[in-house]
């Protein structure tokens, strides 16, 4: 504690206390902590240091990794159908719009919406009475001008024989026989007559004109319809067989006349979603022009359609066959990977490790057939190719490969 007094001198002096010896005595610890925290701070970041070197020491992508699970199959040798692929549209291989060709009520419908009818089923009936009645007095016209022209014949008879004997004038006969040749040219005209008549009637029965299905109706009966009115009563498409159109690029179209010249080329139908098979048919023929704005070709192809699961209207993707490459060699499409230098698969060696293997091939739908890079028989890849690296060990589990060889691969 500090003290204050004053000197001899009268002057005021300042007198600290004396220090404890004791006191003096105990170390200062105070300037060695520092020191302390920096060399804890060192060994710490050496040990980080060294941490991940010790890791590291193992050489290999694989050696101290674990096995990687994946699905493996093996490339294998088979026949490989060739299908061009096209969107195509179903079309009734032949559509009519039935309509009216006299006027009158439609009298009767007698079939049903939908059903299935043959050549010459009665359709529809308009009402006939009005034709009856005009074929009755056509025939009846007839008739009374074919009694006029045996009498006319009779009396150019009569006066031939007076004429001979110079009791009739040769004026009076040739008057008698352009009467018989009018009343010949009369009953000509009647039968045209008649024959107008009779057709007339025929249109008021409408028949099919072909094996089809009967669409919804347009008109029911009781209404009035007219030979000029812009709709119809009803359609009628023939579906057995149908027909489906569909396209393919320009460049396709010299190996599909190629193929035409030695055989029918097999045309699938296939579901709009690529889920189902629908019918199996042939190429009927190419367009006989390529469109211009697009390049590509029209192809019609014809299919039986017994099952009725083609309707027209529907979309279907058309897979025709153009051949069949013979004993190839062949992976799953979802076994070839795409590197920035081409195609790849990966190998399983027999110890169980990857190597990453080149290849060139040909995409044919689910399978690529392999033309460089690979033999049948070679164990690869199928599933699981994004965690693998040249060497890794894996857990390979086999997969049975997809089957190629059928219609609509």
């Amino acid at each position: 504690m500090v003290q204050r007094g004053m000197d001899e001198n009268g002057l005021l002096r300042t007198r600290r206390p004396a220090r404890d010896p004791e006191a003096s005595a105990v170390p200062r610890v105070r300037p060695c902590l520092p020191r302390l925290a920096a060399a804890l701070v060192l060994l710490t970041g050496a040990s980080l240091f060294l941490a991940p070197r010790s890791i590291a020491q193992p050489s290999g992508p694989g050696a101290s990794l674990p096995a990687i699970p994946v699905s493996t199959t093996k490339s294998e040798r088979q026949d490989v159908p060739v299908w061009l692929r096209g969107l195509g549209t179903v079309q009734a291989l032949n559509t009519v719009t039935v309509r009216a060709r006299v006027d009158g009520t439609l009298d009767k419908f007698p079939v049903t919406e939908g059903q299935l009818v043959k050549q010459g089923t009665l359709l529809a009936v308009i009402d006939p009475r009005p034709y009856q009645a005009a074929l009755d007095a056509a025939v009846a016209k007839k008739a009374q001008d074919d009694a006029q022209l045996a009498n006319a014949r009779l009396d150019l008879q009569r006066y031939s024989n007076l004429a001979k004997n110079d009791f009739a004038s040769r004026q009076q006969v040739d008057t008698q026989v352009a009467m018989v040749n009018q009343f010949t040219a009369a009953l000509k005209g009647d039968d045209a007559a008649i024959e107008t008549a009779q057709l007339n009637l025929s249109f008021c029965y409408i028949t099919a004109p072909f094996d089809g299905r009967v669409g919804l109706r347009l008109v029911d009966p009781g209404n009035l319809v007219h030979a000029t009115d812009p709709g119809g009563i009803v359609t009628l498409t023939e579906v057995h067989p149908i027909s489906v159109v569909f396209t393919l690029p320009q460049a396709d179209l010299p190996a599909i006349v190629s193929a035409m010249g030695s055989r029918q080329l097999a045309v699938a139908a296939i579901s709009s979603d690529n889920k189902a098979q629908l019918g199996q048919g042939t190429l009927l023929t190419p367009d006989n022009a390529i469109d211009t704005t697009t390049g590509q070709i029209r192809m019609k192809a014809t299919f039986p359609n017994q099952d009725d699961r083609l309707w027209p209207g529907q979309f279907v993707e058309a897979q025709l066959l153009l051949r069949t490459e013979q004993q190839k060699v062949t992976v799953p499409s979802r076994a070839v990977q795409h590197g920035p230098a081409g195609l790849y698969v990966y190998v399983v060696k027999p110890d169980a490790t990857v190597e990453r293997q080149a290849i060139e091939a040909v995409d044919r739908g689910q399978v690529m057939v392999v033309s460089k890079g690979l033999d049948d028989g070679q164990t690869i890849v199928l599933d699981g190719q994004s965690r693998l690296e040249n060497g890794m060990r894996v857990q390979a589990t086999a997969a049975q490969p997809p089957q190629t060889a059928q219609v609509g691969g």
